[in-house]
């Protein structure tokens, strides 16, 4: 049986997105899943764009999401290639499946008008391909190549008939041959496009699948048709569906998409973005949502993803934030990652009762859990209103603060279950109920209508700060 093999091969053109980051995903559990091999390759030949430190950023984000390649300690690299893919490229010239170009742009964007004009479906003419005389033959074997100032090398498509693709997600999909260009392989500056060497860089690391995104797909008829040419096995592909707001246009950072690294700044944690974007696309075929990374390995099939466009949800990203905050804190707050960003925000060490405090506050981000704790130890400002449960009225809030007051102040063993008592027993005790006294306690201790429970906030704070605290706030009744 064959060993599976994946790769993901990003642009080093900016920061890595939510889009990238789900296709190193799926090429990651697909190959995982298979006890295979998810391999990482940096297509840097489109010089224009290229951005110094990039790379970096790229495997930066992967580790952080722990979607590590096999080889990220060396990957390959195409710029450091550039004599393979001119060699490849000679050898289909030699063989008569390539040729030279000479047309200059001028030339093509007149040409191009043309067909427009014509209602006619833009493509190039094939005006060097008809000069082109190179012959097929031994005599070839050695000839060099000078390509004159501007000339592309492109490779010879089929003239006429159809193209299959069989793709893993859309099934067969079929191209006329007819309307496809003769493909520029190697371009005037002697690198390669895309399309030479992908196919070149596949076959050397015996990639056996390929899934990236849906623009690539009218492309894959001419990588077929490469991969023919040489005498090579392709590999199977899948394209996965496009990821839109929710408003059905495409991601933006109006529906806020950003880079990996942003989300991870702002306090998003890694466990989440990685659950939120194997559901973009994917669907587990059951109504749970929340999977571990290794989980997400174990469930994870091909046949289990949609050729629909996936919807991004930052809500949804959100509450499943939320959720791995609140579930997960202690083992949260453990890593290096983690408590770099929360040092951001001026928090170094996390105490047992502030971690549990966290675990149960329904914070949305490490950022949103940073302020939380800042405010918490500043001294709350609120109206006294603010203090009276709806279902509740002045006398009856007024003694529910003091008679907590009053066990609070006794109170020796100042821990969670103590004081979980202690505040029933005043209930009771005095015929109250639970919004007469635990409102104005939590609101006296936060100073806001949302935040964790009285207990907690009471464990948070310790005796002296809660009761000063609640000595205030009977103060603001009277």
């Amino acid at each position: 049986m064959e060993k599976i093999k994946t790769r993901f091969a990003p642009s080093p053109t900016g920061e890595l997105h939510i889009g990238a980051a789900r296709t190193a995903l799926f090429n990651y559990l697909f190959a995982k899943n298979q006890a295979g091999e998810f391999l990482l390759r940096i297509e840097d030949t489109d010089r224009e764009r290229f951005i110094v430190g990039a790379t970096e950023r790229i495997i930066e984000s992967l580790s952080w999401l722990g979607i590590v390649p096999d080889n990220v300690d060396e990957p390959m690299v195409q710029s450091t290639r550039l004599e393979k893919y001119r060699a490849a490229a000679e050898t289909l010239i030699k063989n008569g499946d390539a040729y030279v170009c000479t047309c200059s742009k001028e030339e093509l964007g007149a040409e191009r008008q043309n067909q427009i004009a014509k209602n006619l479906p833009p493509k190039y003419s094939g005006k060097c391909r008809e000069k082109s005389q190179i012959t097929r033959g031994k005599s070839q074997t050695n000839q060099k190549f000078e390509i004159p100032n501007g000339a592309v090398f492109r490779m010879k498509m089929p003239e006429s008939g159809k193209i299959v693709v069989e793709d893993l997600i859309r099934g067969q999909v079929e191209f006329d041959a007819g309307l496809l260009d003769d493909q520029i392989i190697i371009k005037s500056d002697g690198f390669p496009t895309y399309h030479l060497a992908s196919v070149v860089d596949d076959h050397e690391m015996e990639i056996t699948h390929v899934l990236r995104a849906e623009e690539w797909l009218s492309s894959t008829p001419k990588h077929l048709i490469l991969y023919k040419m040489f005498g090579w096995t392709p590999p199977k592909f899948g394209h996965l569906s496009m990821i839109l707001g929710p408003d059905q246009a495409k991601l933006s950072k109006r529906h806020g998409a950003t880079s990996v690294l942003e989300y991870r700044d702002e306090g998003y944690l890694p466990a989440a973005i990685d659950n939120f974007i194997a559901l973009l696309g994917w669907n587990p075929k059951t109504e749970r949502e929340i999977f571990t990374l290794p989980e997400l390995v174990r469930e994870f099939k091909i046949e289990n993803v949609n050729k629909s466009a996936a919807v991004f949800d930052i809500e949804k990203l959100n509450w499943m934030n939320a959720d791995y905050i609140k579930n997960q804190i202690s083992k949260i707050k453990m890593t290096d990652e983690n408590s770099k960003i929360l040092e951001k925000w001026g928090y170094k060490k996390l105490s047992n009762d502030e971690l549990e405090l966290i675990g149960r506050g329904g914070f949305r981000t490490l950022r949103d859990v940073a302020h939380f704790l800042d405010d918490l130890y500043e001294e709350p400002e609120y109206n006294a209103e603010l203090l009276i449960f709806k279902k509740s009225d002045f006398g009856k809030t007024k003694t529910g603060l003091e008679k907590s007051a009053e066990k609070l102040s006794a109170l020796e063993n100042w821990d969670e279950e103590n004081l979980e008592k202690i505040l029933a027993e005043v209930v009771s005790e005095n015929n109250l109920t639970n919004g007469d006294v635990f409102w104005p306690v939590r609101v006296a201790l936060s100073g806001s209508e949302k935040s964790p429970s009285p207990v907690e906030l009471l464990v948070a704070l310790g005796k002296e700060e809660s009761l000063e605290r609640i000595q205030k706030a009977m103060s603001k009744l009277k």
